[in-house]
């Protein structure tokens, strides 16, 4: 799960391509926004510690009614996530600072994009150009 947190930012990047090079440049003005990169990490940080202290007691209870010989059997009935994943103090600020590298790192890439966007609309028109002189020709 945390890999796939940490991605969160980046699969931003995987959304419908922005239908210009204004679209682009908005997107990559607020993945770069330092204030968003914040605003991102500590709503992660909140998600992940609230999500630590979830109760899992009664879920092992019912698990360990249908099969006595599992795991969930030895979960104590007050267990928590974070007990039955191990408790690790600096889990949810250390996943915080992974989302914030990642948004830093999802704002480069966006910027990157909006810059060769025209480039590449180029090139796409060219080998489109490129292809149907070739099936024309293929055709003759």
């Amino acid at each position: 799960m945390r890999p796939f947190c940490a991605a969160l930012p980046l699969l931003a990047l995987l959304a419908p391509v922005p239908a210009s090079a204004a679209d682009a440049r908005d997107a990559a003005a607020v993945l770069n926004d330092p204030a968003t990169q914040e605003r991102m990490a500590d709503t992660i940080t909140a998600l992940v510690g609230a999500m630590m202290q979830m109760p899992v007691g009664p879920l092992a209870e019912a698990v360990a009614r249908i099969d006595p010989s599992s795991d969930a059997a030895r979960i104590p009935p007050d267990a928590t996530v974070g007990d039955v994943a191990g408790r690790d103090p600096g889990y949810a600020e250390r996943m915080g600072g992974d989302v914030r590298a990642s948004a830093r790192m999802a704002g480069h890439a966006a910027s990157a994009v909006a810059a060769y966007a025209p480039v590449i609309k180029d090139m796409a028109r060219d080998l489109l150009a490129q292809w149907e002189a070739e099936r024309a020709a293929a055709r003759r």
